[in-house]
């Protein structure tokens, strides 16, 4: 089963460790939202999502664990974000070895390659077989 993904992680200079501080990505994301509203004008209301992932749908993936009772919106929203923090991280060291093979398509033997790599990813071994 050969599987790809589109490479939607852009490498950043500023960007030299997989991590950036959290205070650095709120300055950059209030930025942004500066630059938006100054381009669209006082009168267009920009929404910025705090969570990229639908919550209701993790709401629903969490409750199928038997432990799970009750998810408050806030555990929701942390394990949301968690994810998508993991999914970053992830496809940023996989786009890695997509670019040593002059690829921008990320592939599944990048993913691999980034599982095996990096130890932090040693638990994920074997889960793509």
């Amino acid at each position: 089963m050969a599987a790809t993904v589109a490479a939607l992680i852009t490498p950043t200079e500023h960007d030299p460790d997989r991590c950036g501080s959290e205070e650095e990505s709120r300055g950059a994301e209030a930025e942004e939202e500066n630059n938006q509203q100054q381009h669209t004008g006082p009168a267009t209301v920009t929404h910025t999502r705090l969570s990229k992932l639908p919550l209701a749908r993790i709401k629903a993936l969490m409750k199928t664990d038997p432990d799970v009772s009750l998810a408050s919106q806030e555990s929701v929203f942390i394990i949301a974000k968690a994810t998508e923090l993991f999914v970053e991280m992830i496809a940023k060291d996989a786009m890695v070895y997509a670019q040593q093979g002059k690829r921008k398509t990320l592939q599944r033997k990048d993913l691999d390659n980034a599982i095996e790599a990096i130890d932090e990813f040693a638990f994920l071994e074997g889960t793509l077989d």
